[in-house]
């Protein structure tokens, strides 16, 4: 009877070696049944050598598997997969000698060791192969975005008489590169799908670095449109943010760190004006880049700041429901109506008229949280509308 168990014990964890869905029909090597009944010729050797015998063939199994499935891909010496493999090899030889030199009881042990090894190893290429069938489509769908964004890129440079070299080619190969991973995918050869992976990958690395270059020849050759689009924009944050400032030090707001940012951009904002005052375009775009997490910041701060004072003014119009969504609604129908006008007038109300339907979409969940008693939640959705609405706002003043 212990006898049984031993080699049931043996079995199960020899058996258990391959994982469940691993496919190694391309490698034409498979694990048998390690239980099967021992040749005459081994009939009456000692049991712990008949474990140890048992233990050896199946190291030698699944070291081919495990080394033709290595050399078919490319791993960094640091993946897991690669460690456990080296592990399982060198835990291997240990069994070897041992089984040579007739140390059955550390054959079984290191032999046992290796197999763990070679276990994870499998169980690493089959997590490998389910992660690419639902990784690769998602990244595929990405890029969809990412070429039109280049299509863009390329067009503009070309009505501005920009040279764009080969990025039209890199774009149709890069584009022909990720169309073929997909059917890989599709045809379910992942070995093959991993491989093109590789070449559309490196196609996309050329063609960002030519895109990197017409997009800097594009900035150098609209400077003067760059530069003077900040200074507008700049100086209205200026305006509001010193407003904001003014209202939080009513309200009893720490402003200070806005403040600290608002001045830090004042800075770079007045150099960067007096250089285009000059007409030294380039000279203040330089500026604007060197500066360009001092002008994030700022516009971080501002924007914190604006949404505490949203959840501040929802909080305590919230204390008369129905008097806050008739404002809203009433300001939701007045900033419509404007935006009509401004339309009619030929200006591009689009972004605009997208914030106006964000907010009453916003307003309509938080009726709808309010239904279900989540007030905290509600908040939220209503301080959204805020602020969507604020921008409207100053949007159609802007344009006024």
């Amino acid at each position: 009877m212990k006898g049984l168990k031993i080699w049931l014990l043996i079995a199960l964890l020899v058996g258990s070696i391959i994982p469940a869905g691993l496919s190694l029909a391309d490698e034409n090597a498979t694990i048998e049944n390690e239980t099967e009944p021992l040749p005459p010729e081994i009939q009456n050797i000692t049991q712990e050598e008949r474990i140890a015998n048992h233990i050896v063939v199946a190291l030698e199994r699944l070291s081919n598997i495990t080394t033709k499935l290595i050399n078919n891909v490319n791993l960094p010496e640091n993946s897991s997969i690669m460690r456990h493999y080296q592990l399982a090899e060198q835990y291997k030889e240990v069994a070897m000698n041992a089984y040579e030199s007739g140390d059955y009881y550390n054959t079984i042990i290191n032999g046992l060791t290796a197999m763990h090894h070679y276990r994870e190893v499998l169980k690493g290429f089959k997590e490998g192969k389910e992660e690419l069938r639902e990784r690769l489509p998602e990244e595929i769908k990405r890029m969809e975005g990412y070429f039109r964004m280049a299509e863009k890129t390329i067009e503009i440079a070309q009505r501005q008489g920009i040279d764009v070299g080969n990025a039209p080619e890199l774009l149709m190969e890069t584009k022909e590169a990720y169309k073929t991973v997909l059917e890989d995918i599709k045809a379910k050869d992942f070995e093959k799908a991993r491989e093109d992976l590789e070449i559309a990958r490196e196609k996309k690395a050329a063609l960002d670095e030519e895109l990197r270059r017409i997009r800097k020849e594009l900035v150098e050759a609209n400077a003067d449109k760059i530069v003077n689009e900040f200074l507008e924009k700049g100086a209205r944050g200026i305006e509001i943010a010193e407003k904001v400032v003014e209202m939080a030090e009513e309200k009893g707001y720490d402003a200070h760190e806005l403040q600290e940012r608002l001045e830090a951009f004042k800075e770079v904002y007045n150099e960067v004006k007096a250089l285009a005052d000059e007409g030294k375009y380039d000279e203040a775009l330089q500026v604007m880049r060197e500066n360009t997490e001092t002008i994030k910041e700022f516009h971080r701060a501002m924007a914190f700041l604006q949404k505490k004072f949203h959840e501040r003014e929802v909080q305590e119009r919230l204390g008369d429901l129905k008097a806050f969504l008739r404002e809203m609604t009433i300001r939701i129908q007045k900033d419509s109506k404007a935006l009509r006008e401004l339309r009619r007038r030929g200006i591009d109300t689009r972004r605009a008229e997208l914030q106006l339907k964000t907010s009453i979409q916003e307003i309509r969940l938080g009726i709808e949280l309010l239904k279900h008693k989540k007030p905290a939640e509600a908040k939220m959705h209503f301080a959204i509308a805020l602020d969507m609405l604020h921008k409207v706002d100053e949007f159609i003043l802007r344009h006024a």
